[in-house]
């Protein structure tokens, strides 16, 4: 577990099923990306991100505010699919249900994310990567003090659309110890 001022990273429960569902569910949300995700598909996305925390300490975390002790979504750090042409690396990733958006809560997560890769983990660097056209979360990637590597690539997983093409972004160990975090 991983608190920050406001809010908790924190192993999945079985009552963050139904609001990730939700949240999955959620055209808003999901505008990023292809599809939507059926319940089903939901569940067993957050089993598969328990499974990983529970084998390894660490992953991508269900978020908590700490004020009202509800679920917020995720921000994590995963291994990046070894089909993407950063690999192998660690990911930063987070996925927020839109009533949280605004608040500052994926960058406040994604810096303790990065404060946990690279001082418990001692990764060398993190990437990030999202649709050339998800400018909220290249804005968080900024904010948390990546940088775009200028590497766009076409992801494979994507077939052929408008989400196709990813910008690719990461940090370093030695500039997340020269910024004033």
């Amino acid at each position: 577990m991983i608190e920050t001022k406001r809010l908790t990273l924190r192993q999945w429960q079985t009552q963050d099923f139904p609001l990730f569902a939700k949240m999955n569910g959620s055209a808003i949300v999901m505008k990023y990306f292809e599809n939507t995700l059926s319940r089903d598909k939901s569940d067993e996305l957050a089993n598969r991100l328990r499974g990983l925390i529970a084998q390894r300490g660490w992953g991508l975390w269900a978020l908590e505010e700490k004020l009202t002790g509800h679920f917020v979504g995720f921000v994590g750090l995963n291994e990046a699919p070894d089909t993407l042409p950063c690999s192998p690396a660690v990911e930063i990733g987070w996925r927020l249900s839109n009533e949280f958006w605004g608040k500052g809560y994926a960058t406040e997560a994604a810096k303790a994310s990065l404060s946990y890769a690279f001082d418990s983990l001692k990764l060398e660097k993190v990437v990030s990567f999202t649709a050339i056209i998800n400018t909220p979360s290249i804005k968080v990637m900024e904010r948390i003090g990546m940088q775009n590597t200028k590497q766009n690539f076409p992801h494979p997983g994507v077939k052929g659309n408008r989400l196709k093409e990813h910008v690719l972004y990461q940090i370093t160990a030695q500039q997340w110890f020269r910024m004033d975090n």
